[in-house]
C-alpha cells in the first residue's frame, strides 16, 4: 500500500488474536503496521508479530525485490512490533539496526544478543540520512515503554509514532471511524502516561507532519488537528464529552434497579448521555474508556464481606492504575444490615488527583422504598 512515493505499508492484519496483550477484546482484530522507505538506502520501520512473519516478508519483497534493506529501524521493543528482528537479521545479514540504547539492552533478553557488530544506537535529536530522505529521531520514553524513539522524515513530512495514535482493529476492516477504538486503545495501553504523551505532544507541535503512521491502526493523512486534539483530551484528563457513566455490580437486581431508576431521572433531568455498565458482564475496558471520557461517573455496588464486590474493587484499581483524576464521583451502595460499600470507594479514590465527590449519596437497605428514592432524584438533579 502507498502511503507517499517512496514510503509503502508492509504490515498485517491480525484476525487470529482475541485478546490484545492478554486482556483487551478485539472482535475486530489488530493490524501489526510495517513500513518501508524506498531511497538511495533502504530503511525498514519495525517488524510484526512472529504469527506473521512470512506474509510481512513477502510484502517486502514485492517491494524491494532482492535488496536486502540497508537499515531496520525499531522504535518499540513490544513482541508484537519486535519479535521478528532476529529471523529478520538472519535473512539480511548486511542490514544493519537503529534503535534506542535501552532497546538493544531489550534485545539481549529477547534474543541473546544485542546485535553489537552491527548496531547503530541512536538518540533525541539524531538523524540518518537515506538519500533524498533524513530521518529524525525523537525520544519518546514511556509512551509506553521506556525504550520508545519516534521518527520524522522531514522530506515526506511523515511522522512514525510508534504505539502513539493507534487503535484497536484490523485495518482491512476500518470503516473510517477512528475515535472509539482509538480511545479504548489509548486509555488501556498508554493512558497511565499522560504527562509523557504532553511531552511528545510539544516535541510534535514543532514539526511539519502531513502524515502520522502509526503501529496499529490506519495511516492518518487527513485532518491530523482532530486526531492530535483527541490525544492532547486524553493525555491531560480534561473531560471530552458531557455525560455521567453508571458502573455498576448487582447480586439480586436491587441494585440494578436502583440504576435503572438513576438513569431515568438523570436523562428527565436533562443530562445529555448517561452510559451504563454493568461490570461483571461488560467489557471493563469500556466502562474505564468511558470513565475518562465523561465527566461525571456514579458508582453502585454491594456491600461484600464488609467490602466492595469484587468486579466494583477491580474496576476502581484499574482507574487507579490508569491514573485516573479530575472527575466528579457519585456513591451508591447497597447492604442488607450493614452498608459500608460507599466508604469503601470513597477512600479507594481520594488517592487520585483533584477528585470531586457529589454531595448526594444514595444507601440502599436491601431494596428500594421512599427513602432510598428520595436520595436517587436529589442524585439526579445534583448530577445532571
Amino acid at each position: 500500500m502507498k502511503v507517499t512515493n517512496d514510503i509503502k505499508y508492509i504490515g498485517v492484519d491480525d484476525h487470529v488474536t482475541d485478546l490484545f496483550e492478554g486482556q483487551y477484546v478485539i472482535p475486530e482484530g489488530i493490524s501489526y503496521n510495517s513500513y518501508i522507505i524506498k531511497d538511495s538506502k533502504i530503511a525498514v520501520m519495525d517488524t510484526v508479530d512472529q504469527k506473521f512473519y512470512f506474509d510481512w516478508i513477502k510484502k517486502m519483497g514485492q517491494e524491494i525485490g532482492d535488496r536486502q534493506p540497508d537499515y531496520l529501524i525499531v522504535q518499540h521493543m513490544e513482541p508484537d512490533h519486535s519479535a521478528c528482528i532476529a529471523k529478520f537479521l538472519e535473512l539480511c545479514p548486511r542490514t544493519k539496526i537503529v534503535s534506542s540504547q535501552q532497546a538493544f539492552g531489550m534485545m539481549r533478553k529477547y534474543f541473546g544478543t544485542e546485535f553489537e557488530d552491527r548496531r547503530i544506537v541512536i538518540k533525541e535529536g539524531d538523524t540518518l540520512d537515506l538519500g533524498k530522505h533524513k530521518l529524525h529521531f525523537v525520544a519518546a520514553p514511556m509512551v509506553h515503554w521506556p525504550e520508545v524513539i519516534v521518527t520524522y522524515d522531514s522530506t515526506d513530512k511523515v511522522l512514525f509514532s510508534a504505539d502513539g495514535f493507534g487503535k484497536f482493529g484490523a485495518n482491512d476492516v476500518y470503516d473510517g471511524n477512528w475515535d472509539c477504538e482509538a480511545r479504548r486503545y489509548y486509555i488501556g495501553i498508554v493512558g497511565k502516561y499522560g504527562p509523557q504523551v504532553q511531552a511528545l505532544l510539544k516535541k510534535a507541535s514543532s514539526l511539519d507532519i502531513n502524515i502520522i503512521c502509526p503501529l496499529h491502526g490506519p495511516v492518518l493523512t487527513e485532518n491530523l488537528g482532530h486526531y492530535i486534539n483527541k490525544y492532547d483530551i486524553w493525555s491531560s484528563y480534561k473531560v471530552e464529552s458531557p455525560g455521567v457513566l453508571i458502573a455498576y455490580t448487582s447480586v439480586y437486581g436491587n441494585t440494578r434497579e436502583a440504576v435503572k431508576l438513576l438513569e431515568k431521572e438523570l436523562l428527565a433531568n436533562g443530562a445529555p448521555k448517561v452510559s451504563v455498565m454493568d461490570l461483571a458482564r461488560d467489557d471493563m475496558a469500556e466502562a474505564v474508556e468511558d470513565a475518562f471520557r465523561y465527566g461525571k461517573i456514579v458508582l453502585a455496588t454491594t456491600t461484600y464481606n464488609n467490602g466492595i464486590f469484587p468486579f466494583m474493587q477491580t474496576f476502581i484499581n484499574t482507574l487507579l492504575e490508569h491514573n485516573f483524576q479530575s472527575r466528579k464521583i457519585a456513591f451508591v451502595e447497597n447492604g442488607t444490615w450493614m452498608p459500608v460499600a460507599a466508604k469503601h470507594m470513597k477512600a479507594m479514590l481520594e488517592k487520585a488527583k483533584n477528585i470531586e465527590f457529589a454531595e448526594n449519596q444514595v444507601t440502599i437497605n436491601a431494596s428500594i422504598n421512599s427513602i432510598s428514592r428520595e436520595q436517587i432524584e436529589k442524585l439526579a438533579k445534583e448530577l445532571a
